[in-house]
Formats: structure tokens, sequence, C-alpha cells
């Protein structure tokens, strides 16, 4: 049977207003009515042990303390890092100074029993660094909710042959469930930002519905093309594949720029490229 903290009742008066970094892209979410909402979405059950990247002033944290099996908070701010001891003296949650991409998510989900989940309100000059550093390291991650800036959120969700397409909207379709939950309005925020704010949900995959043969293989080929992602890919995929000793057999496709081909076919292009890099048979699938 695993036992559920009562949570405690901490005030808004109570907790320390922080003057925003603008070092640190902080904007600090302070509306509760807002904070509520993330935090039903998230909707803590009585197994997960849940990491919030970015805890501020604790808008959202305290919204989830105590409704979860554990929860620790990540954040590089020093005086956020206070904010919640004090918030939190009784140590029921677990309050880390550093910085999330130089966590290692396998070992801290080791040492939290349960399903382990990721969310937070995060600064937008980090968030597409966040993003990909959950995806790469996702085995241990059960989901990841987070609060982003709406052009990313579109990116997050794009198909291919549209602008917003590209290394994100590919990685994202090929290992999760994505779904977009709740924008969220700037005046929720101080200072208030620029731009509208987007709520969005990850669910992890166990395994991808179409898998490359390789996934470290993949992932670079991706990279590596979307990066060239206006040439055709005859011409961006030599800069992936020459290095690799790998001659490109002729295909329709190559006449193709990289932001036009689906999740599917480039699993099919990766999977041919490998296939002929290593010797191995097994033709050149369905690319």
């Amino acid at each position: 049977m695993v036992r559920i903290r009562t949570p405690r009742r901490v005030t808004t008066a109570r907790t320390a207003r922080l003057r925003p970094r603008k070092s640190l892209g902080q904007n600090f979410l302070r509306d509760d009515n807002t904070a509520r909402k993330i935090a039903a979405a998230i909707d803590p059950q009585a197994e997960d042990s849940i990491l919030e990247i970015g805890p501020g002033e604790g808008a959202l944290t305290r919204h989830l303390a105590g409704r979860c099996r554990s929860l620790a908070v990540v954040d590089v701010d020093a005086r956020a890092v206070s904010a919640m001891n004090a918030m939190f003296p009784d140590g029921s949650v677990e309050v880390i100074l550093g910085d999330i991409l130089t966590i290692d998510l396998s070992a801290f989900a080791g040492d939290h029993p349960g399903r382990f989940r990721v969310v937070g309100n995060i600064p937008y000059n980090i968030t597409t660094p966040i993003l990909f550093h959950v995806i790469d390291n996702r085995r241990p991650v059960h989901d990841l909710t987070i609060t982003v800036q709406r052009e990313v959120g579109r990116r997050m969700l794009a198909g291919p042959g549209t602008g917003e397409y590209g290394i994100l909207s590919v990685f994202c379709a090929y290992y999760a469930e994505v779904r977009a939950l709740f924008e969220v309005s700037p005046d929720v925020f101080y200072p208030k930002p620029d731009v509208t704010s987007i709520v969005m949900n990850l669910e992890m995959l166990a395994r991808p519905a179409l898998a490359a043969d390789d996934d470290a293989f993949f992932r670079e080929m991706v990279r590596s093309i979307f990066g060239k992602r206006r040439k055709t890919l005859r011409n961006s995929l030599r800069y992936f594949a020459s290095p690799r000793g790998i001659t490109v057999p002729e295909l329709p496709l190559l006449r193709r720029r990289p932001e036009e081909l689906s999740v599917e076919e480039l699993v099919d292009l990766s999977n041919t490229l490998f296939r002929l890099a290593h010797g191995a048979n097994g033709g050149p699938g369905r690319a």
C-alpha cells in the first residue's frame, strides 16, 4: 500500500516573490487558476513519481505536492531552491539545485519507484534542448507535460510538407503520442511574455509503430538531413552517407526535400542505409 502525504496548505502570501532574471529567461506563473488547470491536466496518481522542471515560485508545485508517491523539483536558480525549501520545510518535496540537462533521467527514475513523469513550466530559451533531452532519455519516462511557446507546440505537432515540420516534429511523432491540451494567456505570467503559451503532453511509446533497425543511426540521419533541409535528399544525404562509406542507391524520393518525407518514409530510408552500411540483407525497404 502506497502512503500518500496529506497536502499542507501553502498560501501565496507566504511564498517569496522572486525578481525574474532575464538571463535565465524567467516568466513566473502567478495565476492560481491556471496552475490548478495544469495540475488537473497532469492528474497525479498515487503511484506516480514526478520530476518538475523549473518550479520557480512554486505555483504548480503546491498543487502537485502530497498527491503522488514522490515529488522532486529541479531549478538552476538558487533563489528558487531556497523558496521551495521554505515552502516545504518538512522535506516532503525533494529540492534539487541543478540543470535538468545534466540529470541522468534513468538513474533518477531508478531512485524514485513508481510511474515516472516529468512536468514543468520552463523558460522559452531552453525549451527545445529540454524536449530533446527528455526524448533522448525517454526510456524511464511515462510522459512529459510541459508549457511551451505556442509556435513550439505547432512544431511538435507539425506534419510533412509544412513550414514547421522538422527534427522536433519527427522525434515527437516517432517516440511519443503528442497532444495539445490548452493555450495559456501571456497575462498569467510575470513578466508578461510577448507570446501565447500552450500546455503539451507527450506520452512516450513503448515501441514506435514502425521501428528503425538502429535507433541511434535513425536519429543521426534525421538530424543530418534536416540540417540541410533546403537541399534535395540526393544532396543532403551526402553529408551523412559519405563519411560512413555508404553509396546511396537510386531512389525516387531522392528528388524530394527532407521536410516532404513522412516519419514512415524517414524510417524506411534509415533502414535502407543502415543495411547498406552493415552489409545486411533485407533489400531497400519501402523507400
